[in-house]
C-alpha cells in the first residue's frame, strides 16, 4: 500500500467490512509490523462491540449470499471472512453486502449516544513518531470538551512535564491545551477556541515542569496525531 492514509480511518472501515477484497489483504499484511494500525482496529472493535447487544441477528435470503458468493468469486469466502463477534451477525454482514454497513451502524449509536445527534465527532490517535506506537487516544466528548485516555505509560523526569498542544492548519501557531499526568485520563476544556476541523493537529511534547515558557513547544514532540471525523 504505497499511498498516504489516516490509520484510524482506514481501520474503522476494516471493522466494518467495507473494503474492497485486494484493500483488506493490503491491510491483514500490514497489520503485524504496524503498532498504530493494530491499536487503530482494536480501538473500534471495541466500541463496536455493544452495538451487537442492539441488533438481533437476522440470516439474510439464501439468494441473497448466493449473488454474493458469486460475484466475489471462489476464493473470495475466505479472504473476505474474519473471525470474531462482526461475522457473527447475519444483520451487519448482509448491510455490508449492500454497503449500507457504516449508516446502520451510525444510526445505532446515534441511539446510544443521543447527545450526538447533530455534534460532529472526532477522535485522534496519537503516536510515538520514532516507532509511530500508539500511546494516547483523544476523543471530542463535547462541544467544548476533548477527552484524552493514555494507551501506555510515558517515562517523564522529575523536572519536566508532558504538554499537549493542538493546531488547525489556518491557525498561526500551536496551542497550549495544558499538561497532563503520564498514565491518567483527561478531559480538556476547549475554552475560547474554535471548535475541532478535520486534520487539525495535536501533539504531546515534553518540556519544563510549568510548561513551555515561550507559548509554544520547545521540548521534544513525544506524541502526534491528526483529527478524524467519526
Amino acid at each position: 500500500m504505497s499511498e498516504r492514509f489516516d490509520p484510524y480511518e482506514l481501520a474503522g472501515e476494516y471493522v466494518l467490512g467495507t473494503l474492497s477484497r485486494e484493500r483488506r489483504r493490503e491491510v491483514d499484511a500490514m497489520l503485524p509490523n504496524d503498532a498504530t494500525l493494530r491499536a487503530a482496529v482494536a480501538y473500534w472493535e471495541e466500541r463496536l462491540l455493544p452495538l451487537s447487544a442492539l441488533v438481533e441477528p437476522v440470516a439474510p435470503p439464501p439468494a441473497l449470499w448466493t449473488r454474493i458468493e458469486r460475484s466475489l468469486g471462489p476464493a473470495s469466502v475466505s479472504a473476505v471472512a474474519r473471525p470474531g463477534w462482526w461475522e457473527r451477525l447475519g444483520l451487519w454482514r448482509a448491510l455490508a453486502a449492500g454497503g449500507f454497513a457504516a449508516a446502520a451502524i451510525m444510526a445505532a449509536v446515534v441511539g446510544v449516544r443521543q447527545f450526538e445527534v447533530a455534534q460532529p465527532r472526532y477522535m485522534v490517535v496519537l503516536a510515538a513518531p520514532q516507532n509511530a506506537g500508539p500511546g494516547w487516544v483523544l476523543e471530542l466528548v463535547a462541544d467544548d470538551t476533548l477527552r484524552l485516555e493514555p494507551l501506555v505509560t510515558t517515562e517523564v523526569p522529575a523536572d519536566r512535564a508532558l504538554q499537549l498542544w493542538t493546531k488547525a492548519d489556518d491557525w498561526e501557531g500551536p496551542v497550549s491545551l495544558g499538561l497532563v499526568k503520564p498514565g491518567e485520563a483527561v478531559e480538556v476544556k476547549l475554552a475560547k477556541l474554535p471548535k475541532v476541523v478535520p486534520n487539525q493537529l495535536f501533539e504531546i511534547t515534553l518540556e519544563p515542569a510549568a510548561g513551555s515558557p515561550i507559548g509554544r513547544p520547545t521540548g521534544p514532540i513525544l506524541y502526534i496525531g491528526r483529527a478524524v471525523r467519526i
